[in-house]
């Protein structure tokens, strides 16, 4: 209901409502309200759909405000750093282009092309992109033709989007500009430079590292925690992407189109059997390790690694046995409760430790055991256990969120543990500037398993994966440095097959739902793809596990 022609009435979720001029902006409005907020607002959402802070106001509206203390106000700000370093790039060092690579530990590591920056260079950007946020420089999107785009990203050296604007069939794309350098993003920025107060750039040889603040603390850059192996990983996770001829999404997207699918789904695959043998000769290597200890975060295809690992060690001789944590968990009724007071089944003390400990004592000493077995529907072990032996000298293998976790096994000596941890980390970019969180593709893996095997929707995926990430952030990341070898289980092609399965799945939820925000996301994200049916996958994959078609019980 307008106040009169020339004011409206906009409603702030939480916050009341507040009368605004006809045509003025989501920025004009913020700057009134942003003391009473107390945390940054990056972006607000209309019908559960995202607009940046440029939106007019030309009717009234009931709007939520997108703060930097939430996933999608922090994908915001995060985007505007890097578009704010990558023009500090140009007008520092105008013949070099720095790749956006993947977050790393509590930042995101970026690398140039060409060689690695020295110490000088970094600090050298980092005071070019003080200076711009000083100057308070307009940050403006806008929607150009698709030829000029194009026009635009020839002349500015950026062929990996003229490649990707030719399988994009929109008559305009939007792009964001900053003083005469454009920049193409499938996400929204904040209006101005001076917004993007709060970074920190690092020297991490090969490349920088790009600190912004987080969810939990949007106040501040925490200090950086070192994780050399997973670093580790991510450079091997390069060097495939290289070796596959695959960097961005544009180089998938043109494989597709020339018919060379099936031979890179047969290479990727086959680099991912030569891995986990590696890893089966590492364990058979060293007789004394009798506990293979395997973890990873949601979707990352655990329980297609530990199948084909036990394989593998089979392939060399071994006789590996296979122990499940789920018949170790307590009775229902005596689960540890969360901060909102419902059970919390992903608590390590939500298990039998003593016993499990025990049994793991007895059969490492080649004793029989009676192992439980838990029933999910009563809540309570069955009466009848499962008579369990060893042969002498081999290896058991645990998978489960704990496994990492030195509690879990602490009667266990640690020279008889072998500790893998397993994820999902994406080696494709959508271009050198758009990166693919590997969180992303781990929501569409978990999202068609669900719906394939749950019965599931989309919707209540999106809706309990905060959750489930809040238990990764306890539970699993704290102890990925303690494994001894790392896998990815990332396929350069995955996002292509998904893309089949998940779009009709998101386009089932409609503007009705917060999660909305997320689906347009996520469906914007996959229109970037050309799909392909992924038949020649084989049914030992990791993918499989997911889409269906595996070997392995999933």
């Amino acid at each position: 209901m307008t106040v009169d022609r020339d004011n409206l009435i906009v409603q702030v979720e939480g916050w009341g409502e507040y009368s605004v001029p006809k045509g003025s902006s989501a920025l004009d409005l913020t700057k009134r309200i942003k003391d009473e907020v107390k945390v940054p607002i990056m972006a607000i959402a209309i019908d559960n759909a995202l607009r940046d802070l440029h939106y007019v106001f030309n009717e009234s509206c009931r709007v939520r405000l997108i703060t930097l203390d939430m996933e999608a106000g922090l994908r915001v700000y995060r985007a505007s750093a890097v578009f704010l370093l990558l023009r500090a790039v140009r007008e520092e060092f105008p013949d070099r282009e720095l790749i956006i690579k993947h977050s790393l530990s509590n930042g995101l590591f970026c690398e140039f092309l060409d060689r690695e920056p020295e110490r000088n260079d970094v600090e050298k950007l980092e005071r070019c992109m003080r200076d711009l946020v000083q100057k308070d420089l307009p940050l403006t999107r806008k929607a150009i033709s698709h030829s000029e785009a194009i026009k635009i990203f020839t002349e500015q050296n950026q062929m990996d989007k003229v490649q990707l604007l030719c399988f994009r069939e929109k008559e305009m794309i939007h792009v964001c500009e900053l003083d005469g350098w454009y920049e193409y993003s499938y996400g929204y920025m904040v209006p101005s430079t001076g917004m993007i107060d709060n970074f920190k750039l690092l020297h991490y040889p090969p490349g920088i590292i790009l600190q912004t603040p987080e969810i939990d603390r949007p106040w501040e850059i925490k200090p950086y925690i070192e994780q050399k192996k997973l670093a580790a990983v991510f450079r091997e996770a390069k060097d495939w992407a290289d070796m596959l001829e695959t960097p961005h999404v544009a180089a998938l997207n043109d494989l597709i189109a020339s018919g060379g699918i099936d031979d890179l789904i047969r290479v990727n695959e086959a680099l991912h059997e030569k891995k986990i043998a590696s890893i089966a000769d590492m364990i058979c290597h060293d007789r004394q390790k009798r506990l293979v200890l395997i973890s990873g975060p949601s979707s990352s295809g655990k329980t297609t690694f530990a199948q084909r690992l036990l394989i593998q060690l089979r392939v060399n001789g071994r006789k590996p046995v296979s122990i499940s944590l789920d018949n170790y968990f307590i009775d229902r009724h005596l689960t540890p409760l969360d901060e909102n007071g419902e059970y919390d089944f992903e608590s390590l003390y939500a298990l039998k430790l003593d016993l499990f400990n025990e049994h793991l004592q007895k059969l490492i000493a080649g004793e029989e055991v009676m192992t439980p077995v838990y029933s999910f529907q009563k809540g309570t072990c069955e009466k009848q256990g499962l008579l369990i032996r060893v042969p002498a000298g081999e290896p058991i293998i645990i998978e489960g969120i704990h496994a990492l976790n030195e509690e879990l096994t602490p009667k266990i000596p640690h020279e008889q543990k072998f500790r893998v941890y397993v994820s999902a980390l994406t080696q494709l970019n959508i271009d050198y500037t758009n990166r693919i969180p590997t969180t992303d593709c781990r929501l569409l893996r978990r999202m068609i398993r669900d719906s394939r095997t749950r019965g599931y929707g989309a919707l209540q995926t999106i809706r309990r994966w905060p959750s489930v990430r809040a238990g990764e952030e306890k539970n699993i990341f704290p102890f990925q440095e303690h494994a001894d070898v790392m896998f990815n289980t990332s396929l350069v092609y995955e996002l292509a097959v998904l893309k089949n399965y998940a779009e009709p799945l998101l386009k089932e939820i409609g503007p009705e739902n917060p999660e909305y925000l997320e689906t347009q996301r996520l469906l914007k994200f996959l229109s970037y793809f050309r799909p392909t049916s992924g038949d020649t996958i084989p049914p030992n994959s990791i993918l499989r596990e997911f889409v269906g078609g595996s070997w392995f019980k999933s």
